[in-house]
């Protein structure tokens, strides 16, 4: 299952939810689970932003190598799920392709809607979702010029959301992807090993 991550500037929620997957990935065995991101208005070239950078370090993930990409309809295309941070991206994202609205969710609202079904695939994320219309906003803010205490919590609430979605589609979505597909990205390093103690502290709140 490859899953792109789109935000805006492409320097912090998306590339910490990319980089994240790719701690998860390797944490649980799943080579075929692979990860990109990239902005709408991307900062192209730029590094993740330095508290981004330190969130994902914080959580157990590898900001190595990243520089920030603009959102292109080839992206889209190779991505059997795209998880956006807003409402407003994903519809932006719909646009791009015919066909790519059923795979296109934001996160919060995919995690939402495998929570409450139980959901095991994208199809059936897709086919679940006019059934569980949510009325309030799905969004996760940017926290560009905020505070480091900012970045932890958008870092945590993403990782809160994003480890049980991958834990309940990667298993059941796996497809061969190498990195010679995908040339850019960088698994995360065998030792890191973030998921199993966030997931617990979850359980135990």
């Amino acid at each position: 299952m490859h899953v792109l991550f789109v935000c805006n500037s492409n320097v912090c929620r998306s590339v910490i939810a990319e980089r994240l997957t790719w701690a998860f990935a390797a944490d649980n065995g799943l080579p075929g689970l692979t990860a990109e991101s990239a902005g709408t208005r991307a900062l192209v070239g730029f590094p993740a932003e330095p508290l981004a950078a330190e969130t994902i370090a914080g959580l157990g993930g590898d900001i190595g190598g990243f520089k920030a990409r603009k959102l292109r309809p080839e992206m889209v295309d190779r991505a059997d799920l795209v998880l956006t941070m807003t409402e407003s991206l994903r519809e932006q994202v719909a646009e791009l392709a015919f066909g790519v609205a059923a795979r296109t969710f934001t996160l919060a609202e995919a995690h939402r809607i495998a929570k409450v079904t139980g959901a095991r695939s994208i199809d059936t994320l897709h086919r679940a979702r006019n059934d569980l219309a949510y009325v309030a906003r799905e969004n996760i803010a940017d926290p560009i010029g905020l505070s480091a205490q900012a970045f932890i919590e958008v870092g945590d609430r993403i990782a809160e959301l994003l480890f049980p979605l991958l834990a309940a589609l990667a298993p059941h979505e796996q497809r061969a992807h190498t990195r010679d597909e995908a040339p850019g990205l960088v698994i995360a390093p065998d030792h890191a090993r973030p998921l199993a103690a966030f997931l617990a502290a979850q359980r135990g709140r």
